[in-house]
C-alpha cells in the first residue's frame, strides 16, 4: 500500500491514524505471560513484537496461539555475556528498523527499544525490579509504571528520570494470573517443582544462591530449570498450580507460584520490594539467603498447612495497567 512512500505521505499517513501501530517488547518469558491479556486487549494487527531470541521466549512465541496474539515478531539478541555490547548495537539496529512507524512503545526493564523508537512515540518503561540498574539508565522514556511496593531507594537512577511516573497496586502476577487454591491434601511424598536459574541475568551474580542437593531428599521433583522447561510452556503456571510446593532461584517464579497458593522457598539473596509485600500479606514464602536448614524446615511445614490459607484479595492491576497503556 505504502510502495514508493516518501517522508512526507509517511507524514501524512501518521497524521491520519494510519500509523498507530504499537511495538511490544518481550525480553524475558515472564515478560510474555504478563503481556498476554494486556495485548488480547489492546493490541492491533499492525503492531510488533520484539522478542529477544532466547529458548524459552521463542518457545512461547510459537506456541502462543490462545495466550498471546500473532503479530509480526522481529527476534534480536540478549545483550549479555561474551560480546554483549556488540549483540546491543546489533539489537539496536534492527529494533530502529522494525519500529520506525510504530507511536508507542511497550517494554518491562528492557531499555534499548526505548532509546531507538521515534522521538514522538510515547515510550513506556515497566518494571517491578528495582536493583536494574544499567537497564534503568539506559532507559529513555516517556512514561514509568512501576508497583506501589516499589522501593524507591533501591532503584537508583530511575527515580531521577524526567518522566511522568505512574503506581499501580499489585504485582505482576496480579495481570495475568487468577485467584486459585491448592488440593487440600498432600501427595506423599510431596510433589514439588525445582527451578534452578543459569545465573548469566545482569544481576543474577549478585542474588543467585546455591540450593543444596540434600534439601532435595524425599521430595518428588518435577524440573522447570531454566531453558529445560518440556512441553508448552505457557502450561508453567497451571503446571505449579498442581504442585504441593516449590523450590527456585526465580523470584518471578516465586511470586508467581505464591500467588497460586502453593509454599515456595525461594533461594536467593535478591531484594525486591514485592517480595516484601508477599511476605508481610501472608503468603506462603520462605526465603533462604543462605544454606539455612531452619528456612528449609518452616517451608516443609508449611507445605502441610493447607487450612491455613485463606483466599487472598487481588487487586485489579490489569485494568490499571491496561488503562495507563492504552491512554
Amino acid at each position: 500500500m505504502y510502495r514508493g512512500t516518501n517522508r512526507w505521505h509517511i507524514k501524512i499517513a501518521r497524521h491520519h491514524g494510519l500509523f498507530m501501530a504499537t511495538g511490544w517488547v518481550i525480553d524475558h518469558p515472564a515478560h510474555a505471560r504478563l503481556l498476554a491479556p494486556i495485548m488480547r486487549e489492546l493490541s492491533s494487527t499492525n503492531d510488533v513484537i520484539i522478542a529477544c531470541d532466547r529458548k524459552e521466549v521463542r518457545s512461547m512465541i510459537e506456541n502462543c496461539d490462545g495466550h498471546l496474539p500473532r503479530r509480526k515478531t522481529v527476534w534480536v539478541p540478549r545483550p549479555v555475556g561474551k560480546g554483549r555490547w556488540r549483540k546491543a548495537w546489533k539489537r539496536s539496529r534492527i529494533s530502529k528498523k522494525a519500529l520506525k512507524t510504530v507511536s508507542k512503545v511497550v517494554s518491562i526493564g528492557a531499555p534499548i527499544e526505548l532509546r531507538v523508537s521515534p522521538r514522538k512515540a510515547k515510550r513506556i518503561y515497566i518494571t517491578d525490579t528495582e536493583v536494574n540498574h544499567l537497564a534503568h539508565s539506559l532507559a529513555t522514556p516517556t512514561d514509568i509504571i512501576i508497583p506501589t511496593h516499589f522501593i524507591d531507594s533501591l532503584a537508583g537512577p530511575l527515580m531521577k528520570k524526567k518522566s511522568n511516573f505512574h503506581r499501580i497496586d499489585g504485582l505482576h502476577g496480579h495481570i495475568h494470573l487468577h485467584p486459585h487454591m491448592r488440593p487440600s491434601s498432600v501427595s506423599n511424598p510431596p510433589k514439588v517443582m525445582l527451578r534452578r536459574l543459569l545465573g548469566d541475568g545482569i544481576h543474577d551474580s549478585d542474588e543467585i544462591e546455591k540450593i543444596p542437593e540434600n534439601w532435595l531428599d524425599g521430595l518428588n521433583l518435577s524440573y522447570a530449570d531454566e531453558n529445560e522447561v518440556k512441553g508448552n510452556p505457557w502450561d508453567l503456571i497451571s503446571k505449579i498450580s498442581e504442585m504441593d510446593g516449590v523450590i527456585t532461584q526465580s523470584v518471578t517464579l516465586a511470586s508467581e507460584a505464591v500467588l497460586l497458593g502453593v509454599p515456595t522457598l525461594l533461594v536467593s539473596k535478591a531484594k525486591r520490594g514485592f517480595l516484601d509485600r508477599l511476605v508481610s500479606e501472608g503468603y506462603p514464602l520462605f526465603i533462604a539467603k543462605e544454606n539455612d536448614d531452619s528456612i528449609l524446615a518452616a517451608w516443609l511445614a508449611g507445605i502441610h498447612l493447607t487450612d491455613a490459607l485463606n483466599e487472598p484479595d487481588w487487586p485489579n492491576a490489569k485494568s490499571e495497567l491496561i488503562n495507563l497503556i492504552k491512554d
